[in-house]
């Protein structure tokens, strides 16, 4: 056998692990679902034989209409200000001295050492009516006595912004610890005052970070149901909450898997547009080579 069908049988013997698992845990649940979205609801909970477009159909009422928006809204701001915070954060880790990276990016992980529930429950201690962050800003008259932080949108995206910041920084920090900073220093010697060349010279080197932060982001927080459950008010449902509550409250599977293939596409077809267009100008530089 040539040496280059040897290299072929070892690529596939080193990727069947990976195509295997995505064939049990994605691709197989994922079809589950798109199946489940075509039959009805029994009266127990579980699924009727047959087919039937009424989960589908249920899809079009305005009250899914304001719940996509709101939760695209919600994604979209958190996802906005992570990466406003991500960026200063990732570009002072990576000039920082090597002593102290280690350090940051420890702090960084200390609150994934714990449960993911008890850290909004301590959120939700916070901003309890007699909770610190509530008797701290009546006490400087900037909110009244009365004032509630807990239930409702405010809550939901501070405790959003505050879970899924990490996801930003951390593709952020990478693409920045390989960054050029003679480049961002040549920028400065040719005149650029340092905030020109962060945005001029630095952001696009780390372009890539950024996209793939966004993207981890976005996609997270689409999914997120146990924070809007928790801290969030009824202006703050998102899809994930109501397919929770389809599942586990009204037993109603066909709604809830029609709800799941609706959030699929919220966030499938945003990334597509992203890709596609961020691909353009690679497309556009190799036939512009060709034609040289």
């Amino acid at each position: 056998m040539n040496k280059g069908g040897m290299e072929k049988k070892h690529e596939w013997f080193v990727t069947l692990p990976s195509f295997v698992w995505l064939l049990l845990f994605f691709l197989i649940p994922t079809c589950i679902i798109f199946i489940y979205a075509l039959k009805s609801q029994d009266i127990y909970g579980g699924i009727e034989p047959g087919w039937s477009l009424e989960a589908i159909s249920n899809l079009f009422d305005k009250d899914y209409t304001l719940l996509i928006f709101r939760t695209l809204m919600i994604s979209a701001i958190t996802t906005a200000v992570c990466i406003l915070l991500a960026l200063p954060v990732g570009y002072q880790m990576a000039i920082a001295p090597k002593r102290f990276r280690k350090l940051l990016i420890l702090m960084l992980m200390l609150p994934f050492w714990t449960s993911f529930l008890i850290r909004i429950f301590a959120w939700k201690a916070l901003l309890h009516p007699e909770g610190f962050f509530n008797n701290l800003l009546a006490f400087l008259h900037i909110i009244s006595p009365n004032t509630t932080l807990l239930y409702h949108l405010g809550a939901v995206l501070l405790v959003t912004i505050y879970t899924y910041l990490p996801f930003a920084i951390f593709p952020i920090y990478a693409a920045a610890s390989k960054f050029n900073f003679q480049l961002f220093e040549a920028a400065m010697d040719l005149g650029a005052s340092r905030s020109q060349a962060f945005l001029k010279v630095f952001l696009p080197g780390i372009s890539k970070g950024i996209s793939t932060g966004a993207m981890m982001v976005f996609i997270s927080t689409t999914g997120a149901y146990i924070i809007p459950d928790l801290v969030g008010g009824f202006d703050s449902e998102m899809i994930g909450t109501r397919i929770a509550q389809k599942v586990f409250v009204e037993r109603n599977l066909p709604e809830a898997s029609a709800l799941s293939i609706l959030l699929a596409l919220v966030v499938f077809l945003p990334l597509l547009a992203i890709t596609m267009f961020s691909s353009r100008p690679k497309k556009l530089e190799l036939e512009l080579r060709n034609k040289e």
